[in-house]
């Protein structure tokens, strides 16, 4: 195994799953031991001690560094998911050094325990996430003990959701918790923004030539008025006032959020079930929630629970984009203050030109469309490049999206005004 970075400075959520996290800055009650204190005194020790701690300690790792106290049980942490290096399963040992943790729910436990020990939330997210990959351990999420020890993030949240058609019920009670756990800890972090930003787009909106004082677009109001300016007073004379509406407690738009639940758009379908509940809970948007595969379900009735949502999804299966916008566009009865939300990533296993032509009519009877390859934080994500630009010559352009610019996009798509498209060259 070769690394060509300094594992001083590397981010660990971007290591390869092949390979140990490369931010070995452990926390740990153990921090005045010896070999701290002198790693402390001598800053090439420190960096020879990381290198052997990302290398593994192979005879070629060529460090000459020992351990001691607190990093030997690091290590041990990182060789029982690391050891193997190729990538092989972890019952595989006919050549070199294999993974340790086996399929022994006890000693996955303690082990969950040491790196929660020794490692930031962070990094423990990201080691679980290659145990799940790499030794297979998905089943042994099917019992409590198991889901009760695990951090829980997005990414174990979609493993659950993938694995919810198998799980006993004596699990599946364990499993709500921590998928609601997620759930809220996201809808606290997103929800006040999100309002406060859409909110503000549907007042926008909504323009009246006879604001009240705190309604004033004062901008507007001065260009409008600049032929009555006074150059003896040096000012403007407003003699006709231009403000923003403010939203009534009635339906101003309607937001349908057409998710593609295939395997690969787990993250995605747990952000759009809590943004969907986020929007369900303003009275100024009617929000409808669909999911589909080559099957269509509509969710929408569940929306005041974005745990229900996610458990009504079933991840994996096909894909078929132009029947789940067929159900859509019959369910848009106000194509002007209609926004839809497509989240795929396009590998359309039904009929390609019959998807086009849909979206082509919605766009044109007035309807504002949003196409999303992923809404998560994972980077880049794989999509169908020749549907992103037949999408992107119509007029929709295909993008990514975090959680954080989710509500930039809606804003903009709610006031009919140009997308807050990131780096668009990269999906050209």
């Amino acid at each position: 195994m070769t690394r060509t970075t300094d594992p001083a400075t590397t981010d660990a959520t971007t290591t390869p799953a092949t390979t140990r996290p490369a931010t070995t800055d452990v926390t740990t009650t153990d921090a005045t031991t010896p070999e701290r204190t002198a790693a402390k005194a001598a800053p090439g020790n420190e960096r020879l001690r990381r290198w052997r701690l990302v290398l593994g300690g192979e005879s070629a790792d060529g460090t000459g560094c020992s351990l001691a106290g607190t990093d030997v049980a690091i290590d041990g942490a990182l060789t029982a998911l690391y050891g193997n290096g190729g990538g092989r399963p972890a019952g595989d040992r006919s050549r070199g050094r294999s993974a340790g943790l086996g399929a022994s729910a006890p000693s996955v436990a303690r082990w969950l325990g040491d790196i929660r020990t020794y490692f930031p939330s962070s990094v423990v997210q990201v080691m679980q996430r290659d145990a799940i990959d790499r030794l297979g351990l998905s089943t042994l999420l099917l019992e409590p003990e198991m889901l009760e020890a695990v951090e829980a993030d997005v990414h174990l949240v979609g493993t659950l959701l993938s694995l919810n058609k198998a799980m006993p019920e004596t699990t599946k009670e364990t499993a709500r918790a921590v998928v609601r756990k997620v759930v809220d800890d996201l809808e606290k972090q997103l929800a006040t923004r999100t309002r406060s930003t859409l909110t503000g787009a549907l007042d926008r909106s909504a323009k009246i030539n006879r604001p009240r004082h705190r309604d004033i677009d004062w901008d507007r109001t001065i260009r409008a008025n600049l032929k009555n300016y006074l150059p003896e007073f040096n000012t403007v004379v407003p003699e006709r006032l231009i403000g923003y509406g403010r939203a009534s407690q009635s339906v101003k738009k309607d937001v349908v959020l057409c998710i593609d639940q295939s395997g690969s758009m787990a993250a995605s379908v747990v952000y759009a079930s809590v943004f969907g509940a986020v929007l369900a809970s303003m009275r100024s948007i009617a929000t409808r929630l669909v999911v589909f595969d080559t099957a269509v379900v509509d969710l929408t009735d569940q929306l005041d629970d974005p745990v229900d949502v996610l458990f009504g999804t079933q991840l994996g299966g096909g894909t078929d984009i132009n029947r789940a916008l067929a159900y859509c566009q019959s369910q848009i009865t106000r194509p002007a203050d209609t926004v839809v939300v497509l989240i795929s990533d396009l590998y359309e296993g039904g009929i390609r030109d019959e998807m086009l032509k849909r979206v082509a009519a919605m766009k044109a009877s007035g309807v504002q469309f949003v196409a999303l390859l992923a809404l998560s934080d994972e980077g880049t994500p794989a999509y169908d490049r020749e549907h992103a630009a037949a999408l992107s010559a119509l007029g929709a352009p295909a993008f990514a999206c975090t959680p954080d610019l989710f509500p930039d996009v809606m804003a903009a798509a709610i006031e009919k005004r140009p997308l807050p498209i990131p780096d668009m060259a990269a999906h050209q």
